[in-house]
This record gives structure tokens, C-alpha cells and sequence, in this order.
């Protein structure tokens, strides 16, 4: 099985930045620019390495564009900030190849820079409903054909310039998954670490955040959108509660959830 890395990135001239991926496989980068830039391709190491710009903005457009062009058996989409395992490789494909069950498999991204700081299960577990909104994009693993054959993208309203929802593309991602029936699975195995700031969409607990939680969890469930907005609430309270109270959370996000739908039906 082949492994390629999808990478999203933004106003490059030419590949080198990815000379401090330590890449392990083949790549397909998707650049963001403002002026055009003819396809470039080459390599780093032994690895190929093509990439297509587009002058447009937005993560989850950035991902679907990914999605249309790729050709390895399987993909990893990945920010630029990624320092991949020496191992990397060997650890991806022969877990695809040992839990050939799993479309989907999450492994661990060391994040532990100030700020970043996520924990991880010990042992594999499966993947539903609740257990994918803790998995983050870049730790996405998949099978390129269920993908593409079920029509499952990334929901460009939502995500890093976006310009409308700044998160949550990678759990509307994981849902559409799960109700096409693909079976995920989550493998405690580090095949990369983050070398970037912190996150370029989180500032503070404030009603924006909430506000865009509302929106996000009905379109992951239009029947339970209530109970993922009220676990959400009560979950994250000792987070948030010196900024605001339990009922406002509620209450923005519902907000958020009434004018997504609005919107949705003009």
C-alpha cells in the first residue's frame, strides 16, 4: 500500500519548506496564494514531492483539494508545522495492512509544546460518534477509494479561513464518515510531532467559540444536536466558567445552532 501525506500551506514559491517535514513518503502539497504559481514537482530525499496552488483561502477547501488530487492508497493530511518519525511510514502502512478492517486510523501527534498539550488513550480503541471529537486533523489517517467512493469532503463553512465557523471541519469529517459506515479506529502509536505555535484558530473561552459550537454540532447531528451542545457545556464549565456562566455557554451555542439552520435554508 502506498502512503502519501497531503499538506496544506500558504504563499510558497517552491517546495524547500518541507526539507523540515523529515518526510518519509511521497507528498501532495496544497498552496494557498494570492498570485498564481505554476505546479511545481520534485523531490525531498527519495520522496516525491508535487505542488498545486490555488489563489483561494480556507483549511477545508485547502483539504478537499487535497482530496481531488491525490493518488496514494493511503492519505494523511497534515499541516506544514509536522515533523514526521523516522519510522513514520513503516508505522502507518502496517497498521492499515494489520487493522485492514478500519478505513480510518488516528494515530498520536506529540503536541506537547506551551499551549498544546492534548492527552492520548494507552490502548487502541474504536472510533464512534462521541470518541471522534477528540481527534484532531492532523492525526487523520484513511483509505483514499472509501473516501472518495462515499463523496465525503470537508465542510468548507467551517475551518481556519473559512471566514465563518473558525473550527471543527476534522469532527463534521469523522461524523459523515461514521454514517456512511466506514469503522474507524484510534492506535496510541506517535508518528509525528508539531513544531508550530499554538493554534491558529483558539484565542480564549469566549461567545465566539461557543457561538460557533452551536452551528457545529447541528450540522454533525441535526436529530442530537442538543445533547452534544449540552455535554459540551458541562464538559469544558471548569474551562470556561471564570469567563462566563454555564446558562450563556448554553445559550450562544444555541444561537449559533438557530442562525446555522437559518442560514442553511436561504
Amino acid at each position: 500500500m502506498d502512503l502519501q501525506i497531503l499538506v496544506a500551506t500558504m504563499n510558497r514559491t517552491d517546495i524547500s519548506f518541507a526539507n523540515g517535514m523529515n518526510l518519509q513518503t511521497d507528498a501532495l502539497i496544497i498552496n494557498q496564494t494570492t498570485e498564481p504559481v505554476e505546479e511545481v514537482r520534485g523531490k525531498i530525499g527519495d520522496n516525491n514531492v508535487r505542488m498545486i496552488s490555488y489563489c483561494e483561502r480556507g483549511l477545508s477547501r485547502s483539504r478537499n483539494r487535497a482530496l481531488e488530487n491525490a493518488e496514494g492508497d493511503i492519505c494523511f493530511i497534515v499541516d506544514e508545522d509536522i515533523h514526521f518519525t523516522d519510522d513514520s511510514r513503516k508505522q502507518i502502512v502496517s497498521a492499515h495492512e494489520k487493522y485492514s478492517d478500519y478505513d480510518v486510523i488516528a494515530f498520536v501527534l506529540d503536541r506537547n509544546s506551551p499551549g498544546r498539550e492534548k492527552k492520548h488513550a494507552s490502548k487502541p480503541k474504536k472510533v464512534g460518534y462521541l470518541r471522534s471529537m477528540k481527534i484532531l486533523s492532523c492525526e487523520i489517517t484513511f483509505k483514499r477509494r472509501p473516501i472518495v467512493e462515499n463523496a465525503i469532503r470537508f465542510n468548507e463553512n467551517f475551518g481556519t479561513g473559512s471566514g465563518k465557523y473558525a473550527s471543527g471541519e476534522e469532527n463534521i469529517f469523522l461524523y459523515n464518515c461514521l454514517k456512511k459506515g466506514l469503522k474507524i479506529l484510534y492506535l496510541p502509536i506517535c508518528v509525528a510531532s508539531v513544531t508550530g505555535q499554538q493554534s491558529s484558530w483558539f484565542s480564549a473561552w469566549d461567545k465566539k467559540l461557543f457561538y460557533d459550537k452551536g452551528a457545529l454540532f447541528y450540522e454533525m447531528s441535526h436529530t442530537f444536536w442538543f445533547p452534544l451542545i449540552l455535554q459540551f457545556a458541562v464538559h469544558k464549565y471548569p474551562r470556561y466558567r471564570r469567563n462566563m456562566s454555564f446558562f450563556t455557554a448554553l445559550k450562544t451555542m444555541i444561537k449559533g445552532k438557530k442562525d446555522y439552520c437559518d442560514s442553511q435554508r436561504s
